[in-house]
């Protein structure tokens, strides 16, 4: 009976890594179609196969087409799977963290500090007498301010209250929006439309080093999130089962809350405000595939990614030759789904 009940239970471990392999694979398949789709689709639409051939062999360096799919779909393209990625996996941490599936990486202020940066560097001008780099490097900047001052404010002789952490970063989340908002009222009406053209989203990023840290920064914490594995699994029955159960709880929060906060932050400074993608994300996968972490981490990433490459296809050609902020789509889009799955929920109880 014993016997029987062990191969019971391995047959069951062994449907469900089955099953999360043969969905990372499609999800993997639907990531690369989606990147398919938005080098090809635009103003100018291209065939699948003259993309293929001029990224894998070149191109005359002359044409548009090719100068099209180099300078300005390959890296949007390149930027929205980092960017969505990042937010998802940054969402899933979070969520993980606080056990709270309604938090996401701009709840506890990271986007309102970003804002407030920028928004401050493009009313002082520090943008157009320093570099155009300033505006992400004060997005990030005002990003991490925030992060520090939800870390410290939570922070009591070396532990970390879960709930004051998240009281505390929404309020100051609602002190940095006001602070921008103080901004926008007090300046001109060019450096207005600047500060909501950002605060809006766009993958529209020149500068090629940016885009290429931003994908370097997220496969790394990507690796590094699998460390904490573990540790994620044992916080959903509480701190104190997964301290009972080895793990240093306080080490483990701080961590992973550095690795989410600098996903949020760079992606925030590089992209703007792109709201829903790391609450919808982790919502949709649970449902789908339960919510072990060994497979929310990765599968997080990839929908992420998915969602926001094919959200930037739609913002481009929705109301073409014009562009919509990416923010709008994703807006739209995730908030419809985050209703459908609420009442999804409401009819399965």
């Amino acid at each position: 009976m014993h016997e029987c009940k062990n191969i019971k239970e391995i047959l069951i471990a062994q449907g469900k890594y089955i099953k999360w392999m043969l969905g990372l694979l499609f999800m993997l398949g639907l990531l690369l179609a989606a990147v398919a789709l938005g080098l090809s689709v635009g103003e100018l639409n291209l065939s699948p196969g003259s993309v293929l051939r001029m990224l894998l062999f070149g191109g005359d360096d002359g044409s548009m087409e090719y100068l099209l799919i180099s300078r300005i779909r390959l890296p949007r393209v390149v930027l929205g799977v980092a960017v969505g990625g990042s937010l998802s996996l940054a969402g899933v941490i979070l969520q993980g963290i606080y056990r709270n599936p309604l938090v996401e990486p701009f709840t506890l202020g990271i986007s309102g500090g970003a804002s407030l940066g920028v928004a401050f560097t493009i009313v002082m001008g520090l943008h157009l007498s320093l570099g155009s780099f300033m505006l992400p490097l004060s997005g990030f900047i005002g990003a991490f301010v925030i992060i520090f001052l939800v870390y410290t404010i939570s922070s009591r002789r070396g532990a970390i209250n879960i709930q004051n952490m998240l009281l505390t970063g929404v309020m100051i989340s609602f002190i940095a929006s006001s602070a921008m908002m103080f901004l926008m009222a007090t300046t001109s009406s060019d450096n207005l439309h600047g500060i909501v053209f950002w605060i809006m989203g766009s993958l529209d990023e020149p500068n090629t080093g940016l885009i290429n840290l931003t994908l370097i920064v997220s496969l790394v914490v990507l690796v590094i999130s699998y460390l904490f594995v573990q540790p994620l699994n044992a916080l959903r029955l509480g701190e104190e089962k997964a301290l009972h159960l080895g793990f240093n709880t306080n080490v483990v929060i701080r961590v992973l809350f550095i690795l989410a906060s600098l996903l949020a932050g760079i992606c925030v400074s590089v992209s703007g405000v792109i709201g829903f993608v790391g609450l919808i994300i982790p919502h949709v996968l649970r449902l789908l595939f339960g919510s072990d972490y060994r497979f929310l981490l990765g599968g997080s990433f990839l929908l992420g990614g998915i969602f926001l490459v094919l959200s930037d296809v739609v913002a481009r050609t929705i109301i073409s030759p014009n562009e919509l902020p990416i923010g709008v789509i994703t807006g739209i889009i995730g908030g419809l789904v985050f209703l459908l799955l609420m009442s999804q929920k409401r009819k399965g109880k």
